[in-house]
Order: C-alpha cells, then structure tokens, then sequence
C-alpha cells in the first residue's frame, strides 16, 4: 500500500494479555493468537517507550477489541526478561487496564506469522511481507565482461584500506606499537530508508582511526579514545544536553568486538531523533578481527604478525577504531548552533557556532562608501584573510550586514568609521550578546589569535 519499508532487527511489538506470567512465559505462542497489538519503529525498547508515552494514542490495539491506549506505565525499567522486553501496565479508554510486553519482533516471528503484526506505518494488519534478505553494500561490475566472476562493491567503511595497507606502513614508516592511521572519504551503503537530511544516506564521508595496541592494552586505549572523543565534540561546540555518550550493552556488539574492551558511541539528540539520540561516532576494540581476517583469506598467516623487537614478541596488535560521519557532525553542528532570536532586531535566529567552526570567522564592514572608510576597510581584509576565512560587505545599512552575518554564525564583526581615520581605531560587535568595544585596528589580528586561534 505504502512501499515503506522497515528494518525487521527496529521493529518493536507489544504484546498485550491478562496475566504477567503468561506473557513473559507464552509471548511467542501469543503472536500466533493475534495479540501482538502494534508495532513501533525505534532503535531499541528504551526509544519506544519514549515514543509511546510521548504519544500513546497512536497505537491501536487489537482491531477486533476495540481496544485503545490511554495510558502507559513501564513497571520493571530494570528487570528485562532474557530477550530484552519490558513488561507495561496499559491503560485503556475505558478505564481498565492490563498487562504489556514491549520488545523486539524477531526474523522468526515475522516468517512464522507476517499477517500478525500490523504495519508501523499504516497500523493494517496483513501489510508487511515475510521478512527478505538485504546486502546493505553496493554491488557493482569491473570490467567489460559484466558477469558474476567481475562482481565487486563500494566500500561500506574505510577501515579495510587502512587493514589491507597496515603491512605497507609498518615497513615504510618504521612505526612502532602503539600507533594510529587516519584516514577520511567517502562511503557508500544501500540504505533501506535514506531519510533526516544528510544523517542516513547513501553516500557521506567518514572520518576513521584505527590506532593500533597490544592486546594487553586495550582497556586502557579504549577509554582514552572514548574520553577523548566525547571531549573533542564538546569542545567544538555540542557541550550541552544534546550530546550523551553511552556504552553498548553486550548483546548489540559488533561481530568483531566480541569480548573486547568496548564500544560505545557518541550521540546527539538531532530535532527528527527526539526525545532519543543519533549516532554521531563510534569507539569500538575490534580486536584483531580485521588483521586475522586478511592474514587467513590472502594466505600470509603469520607473516602478518607484527614483531616487536624489545621483547622478542610477534602478535596480531588489537585495535582501538573511533569512526565518525562527518556529514553527520555538520548536521549536529548546524542543529545546536540554530537559535531563534524573536526579539533581535534584524535576524530572526542566529547560528551560534563556537567561533572556531564558523564558517567566516569575522565580518568587515565600512560604515559608509565613503570619507576613506572603503580603503581601510579593504586593506584589513586583505591582511587577514590570509589566515582567517573574513568577509568584507558594504551594501545596505549596518544593521542588515549585521543580520546576514548573525545568520552565517559569523562571531564578529568589525566596522571601519569615522572614528578610524582619526585614532586608528574600529568597533567590534560580538555575535551572541550584541556588545560592542573599540580596539585599535593593529590589535584586530590578535582579537581574533585570542578568539578563535591562528
């Protein structure tokens, strides 16, 4: 009906009974007696809940029933059953209420009874189809001949160029255990539901270290990584509410972190992912998955060991993997700098980007096109333009040039006038609290070292 289409592992169900006992006991056999009542797209039960409370209307139960949500309780936050559902105590529109299961719908239940759970997009029952395979890869053909035998795909991460090229490094770098390779580019995966903007689509950019340990080390490493990264997005500017940083629990790791340090992600709370949160990067020991691996499929085996010459030690190194998307930063650097300003005269809203991501660092304005103002201003912005990115404007009234540059985040702005020509001195108007000070004009480039950095 809808042609939307839903990730079988974010769907979440709720059962709906009359004894707590036999739902947890009995919540497979219940989907085969139609009381799996709605079902909700979330990324885990936590962000369904929220989902849920925040609208609980939305979700209408068993359509023979009648039966309508008014309320929701969670009644054991803390006391999950082993498959990680939650029991509720629901509320209906008549008053009365019973018991609930909240969780996961699994591949088996969708292939034992599709036409059981109704549609997250539409609420019908009998609209989903059984569940079908996907490659979330892009495949392609190199080469003229197109036939299997020539098949090849897009990269999904740039991890394994860093893996497939470790060897090369080690030799022609002589680095030594612990050390890192960065790298940054595209990405491509063939999303199910590309959606929000540039947060989940087919192609971004990706921004990937694989700092290489010795296993004994990767406690350690790892909460240096996940420390560091969390303070590194604090510091350009998401220090607030907005930006969480939560650990994975065991069950929702990566094939290649079993039994590591660790992994947890970064996250930020976007305006299409609230009340939850998006991921902005992940911090993951994935071990020595990916160097085994290449060691095993090209045939090298221990020849790709590292050798550590001090201890006369030979190893595959652990490695500690912070990855982010860069759109995805963008997108929440953008979304936290947004700030209605009502009341301003001029703009609306501002950017309130932390002066050092402002895309123009400063604006300089001549107060009018005349009396000399033009020439000093054109000369200031030719001195600092070549260290900061500065825009000279001298159309329209102040209080307009004003407006665009709060609009762009720019942080300041400087005006060359009357005053200039006399004492060699301009005003500087700052972004977010509208004060104004005089500094002279040979004191600018400092400002701005002390604002923002060289």
């Amino acid at each position: 009906e809808t042609n939307q289409r839903f990730r079988a592992d974010h769907l979440i169900g709720i059962w709906i009974g009359g004894d707590k006992v036999d739902l947890f006991d009995d919540a497979e056999q219940q989907v085969h007696a139609h009381l799996l009542a709605a079902t909700i797209v979330a990324s885990g039960v936590d962000e369904a809940i929220q989902l849920l409370s925040s609208n609980p209307k939305a979700a209408t139960f068993n359509p023979s029933a009648g039966i309508k949500l008014e309320g929701i309780e969670e009644v054991t936050p803390d006391e999950r059953d082993t498959r990680g559902r939650t029991l509720l105590k629901l509320v209906t529109k008549d008053g009365s209420w019973r018991w609930g299961i909240l969780g996961p719908v699994t591949v088996e239940m969708l292939n034992r009874a599709p036409s059981d759970v109704p549609s997250p997009f539409s609420g019908k029952r009998d609209a989903l189809t059984s569940p079908r395979a996907f490659n979330l890869m892009f495949p392609t053909y190199v080469g003229a001949t197109a036939t299997e035998h020539d098949k090849a795909y897009l990269r999904p991460e740039t991890a394994q160029g860093i893996f497939t090229q470790f060897w090369n490094v080690v030799d022609t770098s002589r680095v030594k255990v612990p050390f890192g390779i960065a790298q940054q580019g595209k990405t491509f995966r063939n999303e199910v539901t590309p959606r929000n903007f540039t947060f989940r689509s087919r192609e971004f950019e990706q921004m990937e270290i694989e700092f290489f340990i010795h296993p004994s080390e990767a406690d350690a490493w790892y909460a240096y990584w996940r420390d560091s990264r969390y303070a590194w997005w604090q510091s350009v500017g998401l220090a607030g509410d907005n930006l969480t940083l939560r650990e994975h629990d065991p069950d929702e790791l990566a094939h290649y972190a079993k039994g590591g340090a660790g992994t947890s992600d970064i996250e930020y709370r976007f305006p299409f992912t609230s009340p939850g949160y998006g991921e902005l990067e992940g911090v993951a020991h994935r071990t020595d998955f990916d160097l085994r691996q290449h060691a095993e499929h090209t045939g090298m085996g221990d020849k790709m060991r590292y050798f550590d010459q001090a201890n006369n030690d030979r190893y595959f190194p652990h490695v500690i993997e912070p990855s982010a998307g860069a759109d995805r930063g963008t997108l929440a650097l953008l979304c936290e700098a947004f700030t209605p300003t009502p009341d301003r005269k001029g703009s609306k809203f501002v950017m309130a980007f932390e002066p050092r991501m402002a895309p123009i660092k400063a604006g300089i304005f001549p107060l009018v096109n005349k009396d000399g103002m033009p020439e000093v201003a054109q000369k200031l912005y030719k001195d600092l333009r070549e260290t900061w990115a500065v825009q000279l404007d001298a159309k329209q009234s102040i209080g307009k040039r004003y407006a665009r540059m709060d609009e762009a985040g720019t942080p300041f702005c400087f005006t060359i006038d009357g005053e200039t020509l006399t004492d060699q001195s301009v005003t500087v108007r700052h972004r977010d609290t509208l004060e104004q000070e005089r500094i002279g004009i040979d004191k600018v480039a400092a400002f701005l070292i002390e604002h923002i950095g060289a």
